[in-house]
């Protein structure tokens, strides 16, 4: 190289995946992590002091009832697909559920190596009793966070969405 030949441009040593996200991309993050973490602490106490369930208890026994085919059941992969859970705390907290007889597992006519979970008739009784404290909860919650500028727009976002079909879990 001579001193008229232009500098080679710099290579970053880190993959691009690996460099930082630009901050307005983390600032947005945060607040998205702070709006959920403020409304599920609020969901968690309210639903424990009213009914004895916990956040995730509450969401799977509300997407076993909204199952399209009226069967209120889902294969345990599902389950824990559908509350965002690993396996092993998905089966602990099916267990939890059917120690109280709200949910039941039953084999899969079809291929014995599966396990369904039912909602169970008690179980449906509990989440309609407990759903409109849920649906009020949510409500203070997002009203309490709208109060927030930095929480505004992801709140007026949240209010602005319709579930999409297969937020109810895959069939």
């Amino acid at each position: 190289m001579t001193a008229t030949d232009p500098a080679p441009a710099p290579t970053s040593a880190l993959p691009t995946s690996a460099l930082p996200a630009p901050p307005g991309l983390a600032q947005g993050w945060c607040a998205l992590s702070l709006l959920h973490g403020r409304i599920e602490a609020h969901l968690e106490r309210v639903l424990q002091a009213g009914h004895e369930l916990s956040v995730r208890e509450y969401s799977l026994l509300d997407v076993l009832s909204r199952q399209l085919d009226g069967g209120r059941h889902l294969q345990m992969k599902q389950v824990a697909d559908a509350v965002v859970l690993s396996q092993s705390a998905t089966t602990r907290l099916v267990t939890r559920l059917e120690d109280r007889g709200l949910l039941e597992r039953v084999l899969c006519p079809t291929d014995r190596r599966g396990i369904y979970t039912n909602v169970t008739e008690a179980g449906l009784a509990l989440l309609e009793r407990a759903r409109p404290t849920h649906d009020a909860a949510l409500r203070e919650a997002l009203d309490e966070a709208a109060r927030n500028p930095e929480l505004t727009p992801l709140v007026r976002a949240v209010e602005s969405l319709t579930a999409p079909a297969s937020a109810s879990a895959p069939r």
